[in-house]
């Protein structure tokens, strides 16, 4: 019998045997992962909305979870859920994009400092851009803000400084930025906080080099600080809530995960110690049995969320009988401290998305108030002359860094 390359692949290999003949429940696209982690390694995450279910489960499943901005000791668990504290390592909120994290390590150890750093909301209310929602209702002065923010990055370099593995979940290629020094926000500004202004804000839409070029930046910082940090890329299966785009919400959706797959993809191949999981094609690859998505066709189900988890646990998670017996120990502990008011269902499910500031009632309230909004305008030439809107896939994207800009050389390098 002739043999070829495909005639001893593994089962993983071979779609009948490793998709069409899977149970529902039980499709597993991991091969092989470069690293497991031991219940006492410290692991920190952050990300967009769908990695609170990360953490959620890392904690409750007694794994080494990595807190580093508890509540204040006076604070009840019910105040301390409200203000936040607790969805991620530190109380940095979303995380949508690659940028906005690079920013924020180069925020935490003084590296750059937005000039738009303050967002007052009427004579008492003070919003940080950075986390519009973090506090709701915003801070009481910018003392209190400045205040908040030291202890915040204090949190912020322990956690990188002191992480064994650190996962974080890409979520979106589009952000707004500040034209000024290109400070990247996780909302546009006027949505949750701020005020839009055409003169002052601009659109960007990642493009698969600029994602590589922020995460490879990012990693090289951390491991800088923190020699043997691994990381665990992946990417959310939720889709955009809106775009600022000229086309669909659809095709954008399609556009942003795309792009971020293929970057992590790129990222865990070119770097040591980088691993990706598919959340992604778990969830929203349609390759499942059963349809994972909520009739909103954004929130993932709760049986979306636990098929990604165990999967997720049968890859990376060391399994020992002094490892179960430590994160038994741990599981009770966190039991006693924080006792769930609510439903523990609906407590698991629930996350805190700031991109559901963009949600429809929203928009259509804040139209109906201020009439027309500002729009881009659209690219001219040198002449002055309009001409035709730029693709965010040409070669060179109208959202590209101005290299002439010391800010973002030192945010891209």
């Amino acid at each position: 019998m002739k043999t070829h390359p495909y005639s001893k692949r593994p089962d993983y290999a071979l779609w009948r045997r490793a998709v069409a003949n899977v149970a529902p429940g039980e499709l597993d696209p991991v091969a092989d992962v470069p690293f497991r982690l031991g219940a006492r390694e410290k692991i920190a995450t952050a990300g967009s909305c769908f990695a609170q279910h990360i953490g959620r489960y890392l904690r409750s499943s007694g794994c080494n979870y990595l807190v580093t901005e508890p509540p204040h000791a006076f604070i009840s668990p019910q105040a301390a859920d409200a203000l936040n504290y607790g969805l991620y390592t530190a109380r940095y909120g979303n995380i949508y994009t690659s940028r906005q994290l690079l920013q924020l390590f180069a925020r935490a150890y003084g590296r750059f400092t937005p000039k738009e750093n303050h967002w007052r909301e009427g004579a008492a209310h003070v919003i940080d851009p950075f986390r519009p929602q973090i506090q709701p209702g915003g801070f009481n002065s910018a003392r209190e803000l400045d205040y908040d923010r030291e202890r915040h990055f204090e949190a912020v370099r322990k956690a990188f400084e002191t992480l064994d593995v650190f996962v974080f979940t890409l979520g979106l290629t589009e952000l707004w930025r500040s034209r000024e020094d290109g400070a990247a926000f996780p909302l546009c500004p006027g949505v949750a906080g701020g005020d839009y202004s055409l003169a002052r804000h601009e659109f960007v839409n990642l493009g698969v080099d600029e994602i590589v070029a922020d995460m490879t930046a990012f990693i090289r910082s951390l491991r800088a600080v923190n020699p043997a940090a691994r990381v665990i890329l992946t990417v959310s299966p939720v889709p955009l809530v809106a775009t600022a785009e000229a086309r669909h919400v659809v095709t954008s959706t399609m556009y942003s995960k795309s792009a971020l797959r293929v970057a992590c993809d790129m990222l865990s191949r070119s770097l040591s110690q980088v691993a990706y999981f598919p959340s992604y094609e778990i969830v929203a690859g349609g390759y499942a049995p059963t349809d994972y998505f909520a009739p909103d066709r954004r929130s993932v189900t709760q049986e979306g969320v636990a098929h990604v988890m165990r999967v997720f646990e049968r890859h990376f998670i060391k399994r020992s009988a002094a490892g179960e017996a430590l994160r038994g120990a741990l599981r009770a502990l966190g039991e006693k401290r924080s006792a769930p008011a609510e439903d523990p269902i609906a407590a698991a499910m629930r996350v805190v998305c700031d991109e559901e500031a963009l949600s429809l009632e929203r928009i259509e309230a804040s139209s109906s108030d201020e009439g027309p909004s500002q729009a881009e305008p659209a690219p001219q030439s040198a002449s002055g002359e309009e001409s035709p809107p730029q693709e965010p896939l040409a070669e060179k994207p109208e959202h590209e860094a101005d290299p002439a800009n010391p800010v973002n050389e030192r945010l891209a390098d």
